[in-house]
Order: C-alpha cells, then sequence, then structure tokens
C-alpha cells in the first residue's frame, strides 16, 4: 500500500481546469515549455517517488534516526535514497539554470514535492527547506555568499536548515536571545540556543548550511532588531564550525527526520541581507516553506485515502444497506466501499484533496507569475494572491490532512489502529503540519488581521472579484459560487467594521473566518472542476460529495463571525 502518484489527473487539473501551460509560456523565461515536456517531467517524477523514495518509508518509521556521540545516523536506506533524488537533479528543478538548475516553474517543483511528502514525509523534510533557503540567498545574500552557497544548495549537495525557535520564544520571535558579534573580517561569531531544527545534523550530505535568527548586539529590542545569519556546519577552508547537535527529540511522528537541539558556541557566520533586518530575509524562506506545508497536508491526506480506498475495495462487511438480495451461492457480504457510511469518507476526502489540489497549483503558478511576468500589475496581481491564499492553504490544509487522515484510519476499524495497515503512521506524521512554520492560529491572525484589514478589506476584495470573473453566471453551479464570494465580500466588510469598536475581535473569529475564506475558494474549484470534465464519475462523485458533506458548514462559519460582529455592534448601542 505504498503510496503511487497519478500524473495523468495532475495533467488534468494543470491543463483542462488551470491551463497552465499557455500562461507559463507567456511568461518568457518558459517560452519553450510545452505540456509534452511538462508531461516527461510529471511522468518521471511519479516513478521515481513511486520506486525510490516510497519503499524506505516504513523503514524510516520504524527504525527512525539514532544520535550518538553528537552525530546523527539517518534510518537504513535513506542516505542512498537521497543521493538518488539530489543527484538525479530533482531538487533543483525550478533553480536558475546559472545556479545549476533546471530553470523550470515552479508548479512543477510543488507538485513533486507534493508527492514526495506523501510517500514518504520523514525524508521530505531533508530538502523541504531548499528552495526557501536558495531564495532568501538569491535575493539578500552577498556575491560571496551567492558564488560559495547557491549551487550547492540548489543541487542539495548540502542540505540548509532555519534556525529560529528558542526554547522560550516560540511563535514570539522578539524574544530571540542568540547573539551575532561582528569581527574585524567581515563574519560575526554567533552564539545561542535553538530547538526543533529540522535536519540540524545528519548523514545525508557532508554539509549544512544553517539560516540563524539572531541578534547583533546594538540591536533594538523586539522583531525589529533581528539579524538573519548563514552559519555552515563547515567552513569553507574545510574544518568543523562550532556547531553543535545536543540531542534529538523522541516525537510523536516524522522518526525519519531528527528534530534537533542546537548550539552554536560563538560559531563562524555572516549575514543575509541589511543587520536587524532579518524577518525580510526569512520571510522569503518561510512564504515558500508554508505553501510546501499545504502541499504536505494534501499529499498526507491522499496517502491516507489512497491506502483506505485500496482497503475498502478488499475487506468484505455484512450486507450494504440498499444492496440486492444476496443470490445463491453469492457472497453474503458486500466490500466495504459499498457501505454508505464508508463511501461519505471516502468521497468526503476525496473532495478536499482534489479541491485543495487545485488550489495549491494555482498559487504555484502564481509564485511563477510574481516572478517572472513583464507586467507590473500581473505581478502584483499574482502577489497578492500569494499572500492571502498561502496562509489560508497552510492552515485549512495541514487540519484537513490530519482530520481526513483519523476518518481514513476508521475506514480499517481495529486494523487502522495496528501499525500493519501503516495508515495511523500517516496520522501520527500529520499532527505536525499543524504547528511547525507559523501554527494554524497564527496563519489565521497573519491572514484577518495582518493582510485583510491592514488595507480595509480591498486586497482581499480584488482578489474575490478575480474569482468571481472566472465565472460562468449562466451555469447554476457557478452562479451559486458568485453568491458565496459576494457573501464573503460582505462580512469582510462587517468584520473591518467591528474590528475598530473592538480590536480583539479579529483574533477571537480568525479561525472562523480563514476557514469560510477556504470553504469559498474550494466551492470555486469544484465548479471550474466540473466545467472541464462534465459528467465524467471520477470528478462528479467528489464534487457531489464536496456540497452534500463539505460546503453545508461555510452557513456555520459565516454565522459564527456574523453573530460575533452583531455582538459588538449591540454591546456598542
Amino acid at each position: 500500500m505504498d503510496y503511487r502518484p497519478r500524473p495523468d489527473e495532475t495533467r488534468f487539473l494543470l491543463e483542462a481546469v488551470l491551463g497552465a501551460t499557455p500562461r507559463l509560456r507567456a511568461l518568457a523565461l518558459f517560452a519553450e515549455f510545452d505540456e509534452a515536456l511538462q508531461a516527461q517531467v510529471l511522468d518521471e517524477a511519479g516513478k521515481f517517488v513511486t520506486e525510490v523514495i516510497a519503499p524506505v518509508n516504513r523503514t524510516g518509521d520504524e527504525t527512525g534516526c539514532r544520535f550518538a556521540g553528537g552525530e546523527v545516523h539517518t534510518p537504513p536506506g535513506f542516505r542512498a535514497a537521497y543521493q538518488a533524488l539530489s543527484q538525479g537533479g530533482w531538487l533543483a528543478l525550478s533553480a536558475a539554470p546559472e545556479d545549476g538548475g533546471q530553470g523550470l516553474p515552479a508548479v512543477l517543483e510543488a507538485i513533486l514535492f507534493e508527492w514526495l511528502s506523501a510517500a514518504n514525509l520523514g525524508l521530505t523534510m531533508a530538502p523541504g527547506l531548499l528552495h526557501g533557503a536558495y531564495e532568501c540567498i538569491r535575493h539578500h545574500g552577498s556575491e560571496e555568499l551567492k558564488q560559495r552557497y547557491l549551487s550547492k544548495i540548489a543541487s542539495g549537495e548540502w542540505l540548509a536548515t532555519m534556525c529560529l525557535t528558542e526554547a522560550h520564544a516560540g511563535s514570539d520571535l522578539g524574544q530571540v536571545r542568540t547573539r551575532a558579534v561582528p569581527q574585524a573580517d567581515g563574519s560575526h561569531r554567533v552564539t545561542g540556543g535553538k530547538i526543533f531544527i529540522s535536519g540540524g545534523e545528519h548523514d545525508l550530505t557532508e554539509n549544512i548550511v544553517h539560516l540563524v535568527l539572531c541578534r547583533l548586539p546594538d540591536a533594538p529590542a523586539g522583531p525589529k532588531g533581528l539579524s538573519l545569519a548563514l552559519v555552515p556546519k563547515v567552513l569553507p577552508d574545510g574544518t568543523r564550525n562550532a556547531v553543535h547537535c545536543e540531542r534529538i527529540e523522541e516525537k510523536m511522528g516524522l522518526h525519519g527526520s531528527p528534530t534537533c537541539v542546537m548550539r552554536f558556541d560563538e560559531a563562524t557566520g555572516w549575514l543575509i541581507g541589511e543587520p536587524n533586518r532579518g524577518l525580510a530575509a526569512m520571510f522569503v524562506m518561510m512564504n515558500a516553506a508554508r505553501l510546501h506545508v499545504a502541499l504536505q497536508g494534501i499529499g498526507l491526506l491522499d496517502a491516507a485515502w489512497q491506502k483506505a480506498d485500496a482497503y475498502a475495495h478488499e475487506r468484505r462487511q455484512m450486507r450494504a444497506p440498499g444492496s440486492a438480495p444476496a443470490s445463491r451461492g453469492a457472497e453474503p457480504a458486500d466490500l466495504i466501499a459499498e457501505h454508505p457510511a464508508m463511501r461519505r469518507i471516502l468521497e468526503t476526502q476525496r473532495a478536499w484533496i482534489d479541491g485543495a489540489r487545485l488550489l495549491a497549483y494555482r498559487t504555484a503558478l502564481q509564485l511563477d507569475i510574481a516572478r517572472h511576468d513583464g507586467d507590473a500589475k500581473a505581478r502584483e496581481r499574482a502577489q497578492r494572491w500569494c499572500a492571502l491564499v498561502t496562509p489560508v492553504l497552510k492552515a485549512a490544509c495541514t487540519q484537513q490532512a490530519f482530520q481526513g487522515a483519523s476518518e481514513c484510519l476508521q475506514v480499517f476499524g481495529g486494523h487502522g489502529y495496528v501499525r500493519e495497515w501503516g495508515i495511523e503512521q500517516v496520522l501520527r506524521d500529520a499532527r505536525v503540519t499543524m504547528i511547525y512554520e507559523g501554527t494554524n492560529e497564527i496563519q489565521a491572525i497573519d491572514l484577518l488581521v495582518r493582510k485583510v484589514l491592514a488595507d480595509g478589506g480591498a486586497g482581499m476584495s480584488a482578489l474575490l472579484i478575480e474569482l468571481r470573473d472566472e465565472l460562468d453566471a449562466s451555469r447554476e453551479i457557478e452562479a451559486e459560487v458568485q453568491r458565496r464570494l459576494a457573501q464573503l465580500r460582505y462580512l469582510g466588510t462587517t468584520v473591518v467594521m467591528a474590528a475598530d469598536a473592538d480590536p480583539a475581535l479579529p483574533y477571537e473569529v480568525a479561525d472562523d473566518y480563514l476557514r469560510v475564506v477556504m470553504l469559498t475558494m474550494l466551492a470555486w474549484a469544484w465548479a471550474r472542476i466540473e466545467r472541464a470534465a462534465p459528467q465524467e464519475a471520477r470528478w462528479s462523485r467528489p464534487a457531489a460529495a464536496f456540497r452534500r458533506w463539505v460546503l453545508p458548514e461555510f452557513e456555520m462559519r459565516l454565522g459564527i463571525v456574523k453573530r460575533a460582529c452583531e455582538a459588538v455592534a449591540q454591546a456598542g448601542t
């Protein structure tokens, strides 16, 4: 029951629904990109994930990483699988050719990492931050740092980490105490401790490039006084830097990924970007990471669904309600997949997977437009989409990964609770995605408080109008989605007005508001899918399940936010 990518379904979403190739070819950088190249990359990626990455997933979970003498040893088979991933050029898909990359669209990299995460999240955690680190150094690093590190990171020859969290400072980065003292040669001596560092130490690559959030001696207090330093495990002269792994955490899941407690003892590093502007440099990395975490959620939910669907089409239990009477000699029981309760679970999770997948792929396409379109207005629209939609996808997709994996485990009954079938690993691995790269509560606050309210709802309103204009009002389903988009626009105005009277209100309803946004966008996604595939059972069944079992939550969440705003208004009269 190892995970298997389905490139044909991915191509349908990219081409029939999103029209990806014409949009990409309109960008000068991808003028020669075509569907044949896309198909070749996706087909080969699917084979590689199936044959190389998925088979070592279970070993990674059962054996886990081993810590001894300050060194971390990854599970059997991980190093060989990672080397194949790196040397095969898969990690350099979207990196610039001048840095040793293939210069392909970001959407292909996004799809690859979705599949890698579904097949083996423990191993995929190792290169999970490479793209973000690459972009961070490329945009903010000095020419010397670019020359020394970019090509190594682009190819995955060297891996990278993001060292933010400290024992006393979780989501509140303003409390970071790690110090960076300037030296006469332009370097810095970095001292401090970091926790929850994925891949802080391992045996997959010879060098590890740590990007460390730190504070200069004369820095102001709080987040405005943070800088970002590049601190390698191995220095340019080949000597070992004063970077130490003190231990690895014993975790609920992700046993194949070492989560390290790191110590920097006057380690040599170099600033990335301007002093006291570390957060600006870091968020280039963080935003890329958050989209990839959303894709982790989608991939893990798909992995759980594949296991549950396969089991449901093998296991027989009782007669399904409404099934035809058994004839003489016939099986006295039906497949689990024919029972309405199990069918509802499977089709509901499929609705989440495909709808969220379409939104994630559109977001990856917008990343390409934001970076490469020659039209400034087009870049601005794409940036707006990514800023508003990324936190929605990160929070909603990871929450559904955990809840949906639990539902899929239910299909197995008692067999799902034992390790034999592997579904329980998906559930354990998925839980952390709701926490790292910014908790889901932080994502909701980021969306509503820092983005929607910051401009009075104008940006979100413009995005919703953009989605409205892509729908056909003459089609009943699409007209209904347009109505929900209008409701969401009005809700934004309501929250903006209520927040003036009660500044705490947005923080209270942020989760509900994000959920309304996600459900509305899923409705848009399914309307677009159904237009592209009318009457096709593969798509019509989850579409029907979405409207019947998922979309009704829209009214509930909308009502929660509206009632909270009404209570504020009544209190002020």
